[in-house]
């Protein structure tokens, strides 16, 4: 069996650079921070537009049938 000897394998140097890194960091932050707010607004939004077809529905419904005295 043909195994290379020790000295024969060359070392793998990884370097990382710590400012880029950082930059990375902050701005995959920024990404989740903006996607949240997005899908918050998005929510309000359907919560605004339910709630106007919802009084407009019993707006229409109570203007056909008023109130029995």
């Amino acid at each position: 069996m043909n195994q290379p000897q020790p000295s024969q394998q060359k070392p793998i140097i990884v370097t990382i650079d710590r400012q880029n890194q950082q930059n990375k960091d902050l701005q995959g932050l920024s990404d989740v921070l903006l996607g949240s707010l997005g899908a918050t607004g998005v929510l309000i939004l359907g919560a605004l537009v339910l709630g106007v077809v919802m009084a407009g529905v019993l707006f229409w419904m109570r203007s056909n049938k008023p109130f029995d005295h």
